[in-house]
């Protein structure tokens, strides 16, 4: 059985950092492509960020700059690092075997606001 378990989310003040991490089971992760999505409310799913199985990255037009996705094959963990949050940021992030978000796991809510 896929999962993906997702962690790390919460309320941060605009200018703030929150780093989610994802541990993933049930399917070859060193050789996936992991996709971090967001959706916020009344929206539709946001591409966030992707890292391939050697580690290159890349990121949607509104986050970079700002957010890090990382990996550890060893660890079957994807991680992203959100610096410098913006009350746009305010959503459900999920990781995810695509980029649509249809193969996410759970999502953890990330909310910022002074």
């Amino acid at each position: 059985e896929v999962q993906l378990v997702v962690s790390g989310g919460g309320l941060v003040q605009p200018g703030g950092s929150l780093r989610l991490s994802c541990v993933a089971s049930g399917f070859a992760f060193s050789s996936a492509w992991m996709y971090w999505v967001r959706q916020a409310p009344g929206k539709e799913f946001e591409w966030v960020a992707v890292i391939n199985p050697a580690g290159a990255t890349d990121y949607g037009n509104s986050v970079k700059g700002r957010f890090t996705i990382s990996r550890d094959n060893y660890e079957n963990t994807v991680s992203l690092q959100l610096n410098s949050l913006k009350a746009e940021d305010t959503a459900m992030y999920y990781c995810s075997r695509d980029r649509s978000g249809r193969l996410r796991g759970q999502g953890t809510q990330v909310t910022v606001s002074s």
